[in-house]
């Protein structure tokens, strides 16, 4: 069964709403910057993606997770034309929740309740939405949110679901990333055999999706699907991977040959992203004329929960315009990576019709999704 997508949008640290953000990244605009909310000195990564919306450098506040995941969720209803959001219900993947307004809070006594701990807070009180969800499901959470608003709506508990994911920076994950890797990462360069790790980045992304088309339809999404290997708590598995593929293929009713781009994990890990195109290549086989690839974390850093739903997002874009945003920095693909036909470089135009999105995270959690365009 297909589900129509009939609104989207976007916050990152290189555009804020759907079009600034694809713009930029089809520029090659990277958001890294010397880091912004707090102080650098004690760590050896001295950059990270974050959105520029603090009152000064090194002054950090509470909520931001918060705020931009509204925006996103404002900006996706609105293209949806979409009013009233009472008993709409919103599914939030994320990774850390609100864990930097905690942080601010055990460091400097800045205040913060508890309550506010979960999204639903703020969703009713900003947006009226009475039926809130909140899944913190590490790296793959939005798309892990996106299935199970789809399976509410194919066991008739709702016709509209809207499906969300946010991250944001915190010092304790970034001192965390920063000290698993012997060279301090200075940028993300996913597939670069010359890569050094991951850094983060702010980013909140959101869908409408719809039993049935109504008003604009932005693509159709034809399956989603999840699964836990549990094989490491921090490893990846290949063939935990390959599953969540080759299942979202059986639940689209594709095959490998009819997907021509996938938006890739890529998180420039030392590890990951041979895992990641370990899986593709048994998926994919050796197909001369596979889709083509790219990896935005180059560009936007990793946005841990609301990463999967940004790709997503940003892949209903490329199928759209025909033009696919390229991996910045890649220069040397890793051997397991090696035939893949990369964007790089430059943004490439192409005829697209079918995308895939990958989303992987900490304790064997995968998710693949795959959409169609609508012409």
């Amino acid at each position: 069964m297909s589900w129509y997508i009939t609104g989207s949008g976007a916050v990152a640290s290189v555009g804020r709403g759907v079009d600034e953000l694809f713009r930029s990244l089809c520029a090659g605009t990277t958001g890294l910057h010397p880091l912004r909310g707090f102080d650098p000195g004690p760590y050896r990564a001295k950059s990270a993606y974050e959105i520029d919306d603090r009152p000064a450098p090194g002054v950090d506040v509470p909520h931001r997770a918060t705020d931009i995941l509204v925006a996103a969720i404002r900006e996706a209803a609105a293209d949806a034309g979409i009013d009233d959001l009472t008993d709409i219900p919103i599914l939030v993947g994320t990774g850390l929740r609100e864990l930097r307004s905690l942080e601010l809070w055990w460091r400097d006594g800045v205040p913060f309740s508890a309550d506010d701990l979960h999204f639903g807070t703020a969703l009713r009180a900003e947006l009226g939405a009475e039926v809130t969800y909140t899944f913190s499901n590490a790296c793959a959470a939005s798309l892990y949110a996106l299935a199970m608003g789809t399976d509410l709506m194919a066991l008739d508990a709702a016709d509209t679901v809207i499906v969300a994911g946010v991250d944001v920076l915190t010092e304790s994950m970034h001192g965390l990333l920063e000290r698993v890797h012997a060279v301090p990462p200075d940028r993300v360069r996913p597939f670069d055999r010359n890569r050094t790790g991951v850094l983060m980045g702010d980013g909140a992304a959101a869908i409408v999706v719809r039993r049935e088309a109504t008003g604009r339809v932005r693509g159709l999404l034809r399956g989603v699907s999840a699964n836990c290997d549990a094989y490491h708590v921090t490893a990846p598995d290949p063939q935990g991977i390959a599953t969540a593929m080759r299942a979202a293929h059986e639940l689209a009713g594709v095959k490998p040959e009819d997907v021509d781009l996938v938006m890739l994990h890529g998180t420039g890990t030392l590890l990951n992203d041979e895992v990641e195109a370990t899986a593709m290549g048994e998926v994919y086989g050796e197909q001369v004329n596979g889709p083509l690839m790219t990896a935005i974390k180059s560009m936007t850093g990793h946005t841990s929960g609301a990463s999967g739903l940004m790709g997503l997002v940003v892949g209903l874009e490329a199928l759209a315009a025909g033009i696919v945003p390229p991996t910045v920095g890649l220069t040397e693909p890793v051997d397991e990576a090696a035939r893949f036909r990369f964007v790089r470089g430059a943004a490439e135009q192409a005829d697209l019709a079918v995308a895939q999105l990958n989303a992987f995270g900490f304790g064997g959690i995968n998710a693949v999704a795959i959409v169609e365009a609508v012409r």
